[in-house]
């Protein structure tokens, strides 16, 4: 029985091991030490979420130290630890805030609290908070050229504009910088340069949660919905999780509920939405693995490479799709072609006497057998050209890896995004094979 009952506990002791297999817990760090002192004094308390490195894919993120049940709270983080545009106005550019004419935006503001709050260091009150930040972003809008052009087609605009959309932001808010000059003994223009205007750019846009607040006569038009929210943020996410999340008039608190189950010790995940890749990658600078929402697109021109420029109805037949929104969202799925392809490719598919029955065709209908059979060999011949194009770049992206060390965190990125990509090609031709095989 004495064995029995040792080998039970060694048992139960390794299981306890294997558990924190996945993640090592972090809480013993100093910053996350001085971050939880710094949540109590705002009234947070927290006795089930640790945060953790997780290997993988993940990284940093937060543990459960009980195991979760559908219904349960996560986390309910109060009023004063969310930093808002109210935090912002609150502060000495508050002031500042109020008289600046043609008045700036709620995340202009945000962004301008965060620079001056990083560069005060040690005498910001917000320094717990600050020092467990990421230094560096891996939204689009960071990364190199190089890199850039690495990305798919309908992602690589998205970027660039992203890009562009930080430069105006920089561009057009220099004077608004430079009349903060009374409260800094150093020059705004070094405080506030670039860089530090992309760190808090991306720090804003890939950890804010939804709070819409009214808006204020100070602010312009753009909707205030930002708040910071100190340690809820280390939630990662998962696209097979889902949460309630809403700040809660009555306590006061921004909480968020679990719908799943978490094991203890394992790592708590949330949903930030139903998104594919290309959108996590862009709004977020991560990639999910297996992510059953993502979906590689095609573009129009593609679309347009298999049928004949000689076909008179040709321009008719884009002109219809383009007036139904049939050009956009066009994509290959895990589960093969999308119905808005196909359909698609069911319209620039008419042959001259059928062209009468477009209509039909955006409602669903079957036009001819012959009209089927076009548009699935056609998406197959997409698919492939995709599939050819995608081991194109992978193979690309290994030799960059090897040439520029420099950029190996950033084309990880890519590749992940773009072997996930080949992945769903691979799995619809696979699909299209077997459909084209059952209609012949």
């Amino acid at each position: 029985m004495k064995k029995s009952r040792g080998r039970t506990g060694r048992n139960r002791r390794r299981k306890h091991l294997k558990s924190f297999m996945d993640g090592v817990n972090c809480s013993h760090k100093l910053e996350y030490i001085k971050l939880k002192k710094w949540l109590k004094e705002r009234g947070f308390e927290n006795s089930n979420l640790r945060p953790a490195e997780f290997w993988g894919n993940t990284g940093r993120g937060l543990m459960t130290t009980k195991a979760l049940q559908a219904g349960d709270l996560i986390i309910s983080l109060p009023e004063k630890c969310l930093l808002t545009t109210g935090t912002v106005l609150s502060s000495c550019l508050g002031g500042h805030i109020v008289k600046w004419k043609p008045p700036v935006s709620p995340l202009l503001a945000l962004c301008t609290f965060l620079i001056a709050e990083k560069h005060a260091g040690e005498k910001s009150p917000w320094k717990p908070y600050l020092d467990v930040l990421p230094k560096t972003y891996t939204c689009p809008a960071c990364l190199e050229p190089d890199v850039i052009n690495l990305l798919p087609k309908p992602l690589k605009k998205k970027a660039q504009e992203q890009k562009m959309m930080i430069q105006e932001l920089f561009r057009t808010s220099k004077a608004f910088f430079s009349s903060l000059q009374p409260l800094f003994a150093e020059n705004t223009g070094t405080i506030f340069n670039y860089s530090a205007l992309e760190w808090a750019w991306c720090t804003i846009n890939t950890r804010t949660i939804y709070m819409k607040h009214p808006h204020r006569e100070c602010f312009s038009l753009e909707p205030d919905v930002y708040a910071l929210a100190p340690y809820l943020d280390l939630l990662n996410h998962s696209p097979n999780v889902q949460v309630k999340a809403a700040f809660n008039e009555q306590t006061r608190s921004y909480e968020i509920w679990t719908n799943s189950q978490c094991k203890k010790y394992q790592e708590v995940f949330i949903c930030y939405g139903p998104h594919d890749n290309q959108r996590l990658l862009l709004e977020y600078g991560f990639v999910a693995m297996d992510n059953p929402q993502s979906s590689v697109y095609v573009s129009p021109d593609i679309l347009l490479k298999y049928f004949s420029p000689l076909d008179k109805q040709r321009k008719a037949k884009v002109s219809i799709l383009k007036d139904h929104d049939f050009l956009e969202n066009l994509t290959f799925g895990w589960e093969g072609p999308s119905w808005r392809l196909l359909t698609a490719l069911k319209v620039l598919g008419l042959g001259a006497d059928e062209f009468t029955c477009w209509r039909r065709i955006l409602l669903g209908d079957v036009t001819s057998a012959r009209n089927e059979q076009q548009a699935l060999g056609t998406a197959a011949k997409i698919c492939q050209l995709l599939i050819e194009e995608t081991q194109h770049v992978l193979l690309q992206i290994s030799q960059l890896k090897r040439d520029k060390e420099n950029l190996k965190t950033h084309l990880a990125l890519v590749e992940m995004l773009r072997s996930e990509d080949l992945k769903i090609l691979q799995k619809s031709a696979e699909i299209l094979c077997n459909s084209n095989l059952g209609t012949t």
